[in-house]
């Protein structure tokens, strides 16, 4: 991955620009609708950018800290090549608590009623299929949340499917530029 992203790098700058200076990855140009997308949280950004980043990594900073902009791009390229389910996430406090059943209960308002998930109370009752007032249930607070379950392979085709689907040459420049950065690699390591 290291140096497809030295790749990714080299074919949106070019190798003398003067934007190695502030935002070496086109994420950083002012307007570009990738890290709105990135910055909003709502497609998956908040699942890749790392907490301790979540108020460093800005608009402002990803146009004018080289370091951002590369961070941002990455970023971007990590939320188009993860896959996503919504899946029940307990919560922090471990504790297992009971519920009683009253008449007209089902697992799904158990579990609304007591901040829970039907999968949650399920996993904790494998052996309760048919409810009865009076039956005590064990529950986990929980919640429905969206989470990363797997990756998209990454190869240079599907990171100009994913991540800059504009140019149809793109997954030529990242190749010649991975040519050219192998080649360097070997020549360093001849010396």
């Amino acid at each position: 991955m290291h140096h497809r992203r030295l790749a990714m790098i080299w074919v949106e700058t070019g190798a003398e620009s003067k934007k190695w200076e502030s935002n070496p990855i086109q994420i950083g140009n002012p307007g570009d609708p990738g890290l709105r997308a990135l910055l909003a949280g709502n497609e998956g950004g908040d699942l890749i950018i790392p907490p301790t980043w979540m108020n460093r990594l800005t608009f402002g900073s990803a146009i004018t800290n080289p370091y951002h902009s590369i961070a941002a791009g990455i970023g971007y390229l990590l939320m188009r090549t993860a896959n996503y389910a919504i899946k029940a996430v307990p919560d922090a406090d471990a504790t297992i608590y009971e519920a009683r059943v009253l008449a007209g209960d089902s697992i799904a308002k158990i579990a609304k009623t007591n901040g829970s998930t039907i999968e949650v109370i399920q996993k904790l009752n494998p052996s309760f299929h048919l409810l009865r007032p009076g039956q005590i249930l064990k529950y986990q607070k929980a919640s429905l949340k969206k989470v990363i379950v797997s990756w998209k392979i990454i190869t240079t085709s599907s990171i100009a499917k994913n991540y800059n689907s504009g140019d149809s040459l793109y997954p030529q420049k990242l190749d010649y530029a991975l040519s050219l950065i192998h080649k360097g690699e070997a020549a360093l390591c001849a010396q």
